[in-house]
């Protein structure tokens, strides 16, 4: 049941609820009609045997019954009997046992062959005869034959009302959860597009899904101000911060060109100059950012040749890695080319080699592969591995986060946290995906893929 939608669940429970409800009812009538088919087959019996009592008398020293007698009303036969059980006149149904005993006042229920009969005996006195026992019996497979009738038609009849009961179900429970399947795309939407600004909208109502979806809405509000008053934060500070940067950063180089400068001095100065370019690194980063956050990132389209860039920055990125005796290893096709931001896609690749170096083991690889998809023709695709320290099963999820660091105390504190936020960002912007896979002490691999220009 778990697994079934809330329009399923609503449905069969309303289909079941109803269906219980129709048989509870149906067989409640059943139970009453036929007592009451019954009841009235007695009644009916009685009545006619007594006014059968009317229809005989004795004169001139013979019984006289009168041809009433012989009549069949409503199905039930009268016949006459001495007081020793001699059959004296009336009629018998043809399959009935008239060897069957007599007893006074008492309906009975008889079976005869495949017929069951209702019989009624009563002892009358017949002034200057005696007494004789008028006998009535009435069929009751005859009485129950409609009923049955009504029986088999009714079964036939409710598989047919448990699927117009489904579809009605089904009908109102879609209408009524109609509001709720707006409110889900709506969700969807906003995770798909990063569009805060949609809303559920309603309109006007009272109930419960109206009401959850106006808060909804009203939350959606509240968390689109506190975004944008944090992406606008973000943007001014990083803005702010580049000026002083800048100016610290010309100022330690100034520094370092001083001949008379004390070693001790020259060594805090150098400290002080990486600190400042890897602080004004991460505050480029972060205005980069803000701005796509905001729409406003200018994205470049030209035709751009992704293998061209992918030789140069590995090139760049083995002296990177000869400080840790890290090799890097290519597999790169040729005249691979996609449309975008040439600036933009070094910064993807470069974040990703640097990545794998941050996180390398001493003595370790790096492979990168480049080439046309296999699978996903138009497609290129590229593979980033090397046999570093890993990522942790749980840490996987928020490695495209801002300022996230898996482990901070076996990276280089100059990382900032912002170059796979930055990878991510240009994946999307280029309209391709990227994905990772990562065994702790075993190392990660990046698969990213881009639309191909032929």
């Amino acid at each position: 049941m778990k697994y079934l939608s809330l329009k399923a669940k609503l449905t069969l429970l309303y289909t079941l609820l109803m269906t219980s409800v129709v048989c509870i009812i149906v067989i409640i009538l059943f139970s009453f009609s036929n007592q009451e088919i019954l009841t009235g087959v007695s009644s009916q019996l009685e009545e006619r045997v007594a006014e059968a009592r009317s229809d005989i008398q004795y004169t001139n020293g013979a019984l006289d019954v009168d041809s009433d007698f012989l009549e069949l009303e409503d199905g039930i036969y009268l016949s006459l009997y001495s007081l020793d059980g001699t059959f004296l006149y009336g009629k018998i149904p043809y399959e009935f046992d008239n060897s069957v005993s007599f007893e006074d006042g008492n309906v009975r229920k008889i079976h005869s062959e495949n017929t069951q009969y209702y019989v009624l005996d009563m002892q009358y006195e017949i002034p200057g005869y005696g007494f004789v026992t008028i006998r009535g019996i009435s069929s009751i497979t005859a009485a129950e034959r409609s009923f049955l009738m009504t029986i088999r038609l009714s079964l036939i009849l409710l598989p047919l009302l448990v699927l117009i009961t489904a579809a009605l179900g089904y009908f109102m429970t879609k209408h009524t959860l109609k509001p709720v399947d707006q409110i889900t795309k709506t969700v969807q939407a906003i995770q798909q597009d990063n569009d805060l600004s949609r809303r559920v909208s309603l309109g006007s109502g009272n109930d419960e899904i109206y009401r959850l979806a106006r808060t909804f809405d009203n939350m959606l509000e509240q968390i689109e101000k506190s975004l944008l008053r944090e992406q606008q934060f973000t943007s001014d500070v990083a803005h702010e911060l580049r000026t002083p940067l800048s100016t610290m950063t010309l100022l330690c180089e100034n520094l370092l060109n001083k001949p008379d400068l004390e070693q001790s001095i020259q060594e805090d100065l150098q400290m002080l100059q990486r600190k400042v370019s890897s602080l004004s690194k991460m505050t480029s980063q972060l205005l980069m950012l803000s701005r796509a956050d905001q729409g406003r990132a200018k994205i470049e389209q030209d035709t751009v040749y992704l293998s061209d860039l992918a030789l140069i920055t590995c090139e760049e990125a083995k002296e990177h890695a000869s400080a840790k005796n890290i090799s890097v290893f290519t597999e790169i096709e040729p005249d691979l080319c996609l449309i975008g931001d040439e600036t933009l896609l070094i910064r993807f690749l470069i974040n990703l080699l640097n990545n794998a170096v941050t996180y390398g083991k001493y003595g370790g690889n790096i492979w990168v592969t480049l080439r046309k998809s296999v699978t996903a023709p138009g497609q290129i695709e590229g593979f980033i591995r090397d046999d570093g320290i890993g990522i942790k099963e749980t840490d996987l999820p928020h490695i495209w986060e801002r300022f996230y660091q898996a482990d901070t105390s076996r990276t280089e504190s100059e990382n900032s946290g912002l170059g796979l936020s930055m990878v991510e960002w240009i994946v999307k912007a280029h309209h391709g995906t990227i994905t990772v896979q990562s065994t702790v002490d075993e190392g990660t691999c990046f698969t990213f893929t881009f639309p191909y220009k032929a």
